[in-house]
């Protein structure tokens, strides 16, 4: 008799919302919610993608970010 083996494979989002890409930058979403808007005196350095509604950001677009990011 053969044992079957089930792996369990986790996705990975590519795309995340505003909570989700602050939690992933170490950032409030207050903060890149004020800085994405039209009229943002600082605008938020990665421009988010709009999908059906919903601002996502790219986790590519987020790594590129933090490589450019000097070292402290």
């Amino acid at each position: 008799m053969k044992k079957e083996i089930m792996v369990k494979r986790e996705i990975k989002p590519r795309m995340l919302s505003v909570d989700e890409a602050a939690l992933y930058l170490g950032l409030a979403s207050k903060t890149i919610r004020n800085r994405i808007g039209p009229r943002a005196a600082d605008p938020f350095p990665i421009k988010p993608k709009r999908i059906g509604g919903r601002v996502l950001f790219d986790v590519k677009d987020l790594d590129a970010y933090l490589d450019s990011l000097p070292a402290a």
